[in-house]
C-alpha cells in the first residue's frame, strides 16, 4: 500500500512538472517586463524627448500598480478558473508591452506601464501559491522554489537579454520581444496547466485584508517587508558604493553583478529545500546573513555573492511561512495576494528611502547601513514570533 501511494505521488509530480515550469515562465516574463526599462532608459528617453529620471518613473509606476492590484485579483476573480485568469493576465501583459513598443509619447508609455503593473500584480498573486496545487506535499517546496526562481532568472537573463536586443534593434524591439514572449507563455499556461478552480469559498476584498489581523500571517509579511525594503534601499546604490569605496570597476563589476544573480538563483532553491523542514529557522538565517553582509560589502566586496544567495531565499521562505499560517485554502490564496502586494510595495519604498538617505548624508554607503539595519530589525522581529509547523 505504501509503495502504491509513493507511485501515485511520483505520477502526480511528473504530470504537473510542465505546469510548474509554465508558471515559472510566467513569473520570469512579468518581472522581465517590469524591469525592461532598466537597460533601456537612455535610448528610450532620447527617443521620447524626456529625461532619464522621467523614463525611470515608468519602473516606479509599474511596481506601485502591482502592489495595488495584487490584493484585488482574488476577490475580482472569485469564481474563475485560475488557469484562465493567468492566461488573461498574460495576454494583458502582451498588449501592454506592445503598447510600450508603439508609444508615440510619454503619456502612452506610462499608460502602458500601468497595465504592465496590473498584469504583474495579478500573475504574481496567483502564481505564488500554486506550488502546493501542482506538486505532491513532499515536492511542494521545490515547486514553489522553481516558481520563484523565475524572478531571480529575470534579473540574470531577462533584463540583460532585453538590453542586448535594444542595442541591436532599438528599445521598441525589446518591448516587442516582451509582447511575443508574453503571448507564448499564455499559450503554454493554457496547454500545460490543469484546471485550477478556486479552492473553498473565495474571499472578498475585506476578507483578504482581514488576514492582516492574523498574527501568524502578519509576522512573515512584516519580516519580508523589512527585508525587501532594506535590500532595495541598499542594492539600488550598489554600483556607486562598489566603485567609490571598494574600487571595483568595469568588467570586474559587471561580472560580480552577474555572479550575484546566479547566487540568487542558488539561494532560491536552497531556501526552498530548507524551508520545508524549518521555515522560521530558514528566514531567521536569511535575516542575519543579509544584515551582516549588507553592512560589510562596502569593505569586503566579495560578500556581495553571499548577499545574493541570502536574498534569493527571501521570497520562497516568506511565501512558505505565509501559506502555512493561513487557516484554509481560500485564505492561502488571499495570503499570497497580500504577499505579492507587500513585496512590490517594499521594492518601491526601498528605492525611495535609500535615495533619501544617500542624498541626505551625501554618501551612498549610508544606504547600506539602512539596508543592514532593516534586515537586523527583521531578525529581531522573527526571534519574537512562532512559525506554524
Amino acid at each position: 500500500m505504501t509503495q502504491m501511494k509513493e507511485t501515485a505521488g511520483q505520477q502526480r509530480e511528473s504530470e504537473n512538472l510542465p505546469g510548474v515550469v509554465a508558471v515559472t515562465a510566467a513569473t520570469f516574463t512579468v518581472v522581465t517586463s517590469e524591469m525592461l526599462p532598466v537597460g533601456l532608459l537612455t535610448p528610450l528617453g532620447a527617443d521620447l524627448g524626456i529625461s532619464e529620471g522621467l523614463a525611470g518613473l515608468s519602473l516606479t509606476v509599474t511596481g506601485l500598480l502591482a502592489a495595488l492590484s495584487a490584493p484585488l485579483v482574488v476577490p475580482f476573480s472569485r469564481g474563475a478558473d485560475r488557469r484562465r485568469v493567468l492566461c488573461v493576465l498574460m495576454v494583458l501583459l502582451a498588449a501592454a508591452n506592445a503598447l510600450c513598443a508603439w508609444a508615440p509619447g510619454y503619456p502612452v508609455l506610462m499608460g502602458a506601464r500601468v497595465l504592465v503593473g496590473v498584469a504583474m500584480g495579478g500573475v504574481w498573486a496567483l502564481a505564488a501559491g500554486l506550488g502546493p496545487r501542482l506538486a505532491p506535499p513532499r515536492s511542494a517546496g521545490r515547486a514553489t522554489a522553481l516558481i520563484f526562481s523565475g524572478i531571480a532568472a529575470a534579473s540574470v537573463l531577462g533584463v540583460p537579454a532585453g538590453a542586448y536586443l535594444g542595442e541591436l534593434a532599438g528599445w521598441r524591439a525589446a518591448f516587442t520581444g516582451g509582447a511575443l514572449l508574453s503571448l507564448a507563455v499564455a499559450g503554454a499556461l493554457a496547454v500545460l496547466l490543469p484546471p485550477l478552480p478556486p479552492q473553498g469559498t473565495a474571499l472578498r476584498l475585506g476578507g483578504v485584508l482581514r488576514l492582516l489581523g492574523d498574527p501568524g500571517v502578519r509576522a512573515p509579511l512584516l519580516m519580508v517587508a523589512l527585508l525587501v525594503t532594506g535590500h532595495f534601499a541598499a542594492y539600488t546604490y550598489i554600483r556607486p558604493v562598489l566603485e567609490g569605496t571598494a574600487g571595483v570597476h568595469g568588467a570586474t563589476l559587471s561580472g560580480l553583478l552577474l555572479l550575484y544573480g546566479v547566487a540568487g538563483l542558488a539561494g532560491t532553491f536552497t531556501a526552498g529545500a530548507t524551508a520545508v523542514r524549518t521555515v522560521r529557522g530558514t528566514l531567521l538565517v536569511i535575516c542575519g546573513v543579509l544584515g551582516v553582509t549588507v553592512l560589510l560589502v562596502p569593505y569586503a566586496w566579495p560578500l556581495l555573492l553571499v548577499w545574493g544567495m541570502a536574498y534569493g531565499g527571501v521570497a520562497v521562505a516568506g511565501q512558505t511561512w505565509t501559506q502555512r499560517a493561513a487557516p484554509d485554502a481560500a485564505a492561502r490564496e488571499g495570503a499570497s495576494s497580500l504577499f505579492a502586494m507587500v513585496i512590490n510595495a517594499a521594492i518601491a519604498l526601498g528605492a525611495l528611502v535609500g535615495g533619501r538617505v544617500a542624498d541626505g548624508f551625501g554618501d551612498p554607503v549610508t544606504a547600506m547601513w539602512l539596508g543592514g539595519a532593516l534586515a537586523l530589525a527583521a531578525l529581531g522581529l522573527g526571534a519574537t514570533v512562532r512559525a506554524p509547523q
